[in-house]
């Protein structure tokens, strides 16, 4: 099997394009629902919760992208968060990806936007190890080995001293987390036409 350079770019815009849809359709089901759980300020206290929850994503996609940045293709990145995790940076998308739901106020969309985003960067991840198979070939399947997919395995931690950071890739992954903050205003407003009546919840969710 040849590896095809371009194949781990249309991966990503494939991904991107679906993860869209996918978050459209939610905020879609989250227009006609509202919360069960508005008691004693626990909507307030679950959106705080998942604003810190985006938080960690965004800060820890930023460190991610300080390994990974510019050497997917070019090498296998086995040091820090990538020595515990092949896949660290979709591990905090999830995290970013709960807090996201929990600005509905909502336990059950927070599963589901956590849900939505595992199918997707589950899909994205097997085709890219197909890719890095292809290039890396024995390397990569040792790493495999040592290393989980997913849930990290912080007794394998191993660190550089030094790393050679592209900025420009660092500041493209900051944008990129920084976008999650974008549900906030999203679902305040969404909260408003409701409350207003000009949008009629037609679901109660826990």
């Amino acid at each position: 099997m040849t590896a095809d350079p371009d194949h781990l770019r249309r991966v990503q815009l494939i991904r991107k394009a679906v993860l869209a849809v996918c978050v459209v359709g939610v905020c879609a089901l989250a227009a006609i629902t509202h919360s069960a759980t508005n008691a004693e300020g626990f909507h307030e206290a679950w959106e705080a919760f998942g604003l810190a929850l985006i938080i960690i994503c965004i800060v820890g996609r930023s460190w991610c992208s300080l390994y990974i940045g510019g050497r997917k293709k070019a090498e296998i990145v086995d040091r820090g968060p990538y020595s515990v995790s092949r896949n660290p940076l979709y591990v905090f998308s999830f995290i970013g990806a709960f807090g996201m739901g929990a600005q509905t106020g909502s336990v059950l969309m927070s599963c589901l936007f956590t849900l939505i985003a595992f199918l997707v960067f589950y899909a994205t991840v097997r085709r890219e190890e197909d890719w890095l198979k292809a290039t890396f070939g024995a390397d990569f399947v040792a790493y495999m080995a040592r290393t989980p997919r997913f849930w990290p395995r912080f007794s394998k931690w191993r660190d550089q001293d030094t790393l050679e950071i592209k900025p420009a890739l660092f500041l493209t992954t900051l944008r990129d987390g920084l976008a999650f903050l974008l549900v906030i205003p999203l679902f305040e407003a969404l909260e408003h036409a409701q409350d207003v009546g000009w949008v009629h919840a037609m679901f109660t969710l826990p």
